[in-house]
């Protein structure tokens, strides 16, 4: 078993740090809003006033943050981790940042310091239950060290050297926006036509976006959609990936378009919600085309 530093408990990593714990991993955390510490703590965990201080004696400090500004915060702010790494010590990056963040850091980690990109694919019931698609971004020495840490959170799918998970994480994010995009317009149709709302939802579920129809549908049906991932996050990797599109010259339109649903839900007030709540901005009247 390793000696762990968890840093990030939102809706993801708390999670995930306690599928950690429950492999037999000695894990420390920390978090910017401590209370969420103690869920962790009352299971065996042990929490630390800063990032700098997670990391004494740790073999891998696991970052899970929000965005590429609260990577570099946590890494190189002040009481970052960067500060008290020494050499053989492993960061692995969790979060969906880009290839070029993940890149940026670890071009800026103490000598001797290794890095590791491990974004995921999942939300909270995966999480919970370690059936995670996990995308790592690894020499091969370094796959070695981190699989068995991160085995108990899903599957490790290797895909590359140093940022080829960000870089596949943002291509599987293309998709996500597309298909909950994609899932909303249907219904749309499907109200102008007339048509009863439980069979369009049943004829979708035999479609290419059945799995999407079928996580989100339970929202759908009652109305409610209490965040397994946030809107504003698949907003944030929606504009990462249009902005990186940009970089290369790239139209991706139907990324583009998607991404602007989710701005017009967000500035509705559904940015906490969990992102399937776009689906009721396309659905509305305010998604007609003016006259």
């Amino acid at each position: 078993m390793a000696k762990l530093a968890f840093i990030g408990l939102g809706l993801m990593g708390t999670p995930m740090a306690s599928r950690l714990l429950e492999a037999g991993h000695d894990v420390t955390v920390w978090n910017r809003t401590a209370e969420k510490t103690k869920p962790l703590t009352d299971r065996g965990a042990t929490a630390t006033s800063t990032p700098m201080e997670a990391i004494a004696g740790v073999d891998a400090a696991i970052t899970m943050v929000t965005n590429a500004e609260a990577l570099e915060q946590v890494v190189f702010g002040e009481d970052g981790v960067a500060a008290a790494l020494v050499p053989g010590q492993l960061v692995i990056d969790m979060s969906t940042v880009g290839p070029d963040a993940v890149r940026s850091v670890a071009s800026r980690l103490p000598d001797g310091v290794a890095m590791v990109d491990a974004p995921v694919r999942g939300s909270v019931p995966q999480a919970t239950t370690g059936r995670l698609a996990i995308y790592v971004g690894a020499d091969p020495a370094d796959f070695q060290r981190v699989e068995p840490i991160l085995t108990p959170l899903g599957t490790l799918h290797p895909v590359g050297g140093l940022g080829a998970g960000a870089a596949i994480k943002v291509v599987v994010n293309s998709t996500l926006g597309a298909a909950i995009a994609a899932f909303g317009e249907a219904l749309a149709l499907g109200d102008d036509f007339g048509l009863d709302r439980s069979v369009v939802l049943d004829v979708l579920s035999d479609t290419p976006i059945a799995g999407t129809v079928e996580a989100k549908r339970a929202n759908v049906e009652s109305g409610n959609y209490p965040a397994n991932f946030k809107l504003s996050l698949a907003l944030k990797d929606l504009n990462l990936v249009t902005e990186i599109a940009d970089q290369f010259g790239r139209r991706l339109e139907v990324a583009a378009a998607s991404r602007d649903w989710l701005e017009e839900a967000a500035a509705a007030g559904a940015g906490d919600l969990d992102y399937s709540a776009v689906i009721p901005t396309i659905t509305s009247d305010g998604g007609r085309r003016p006259e």
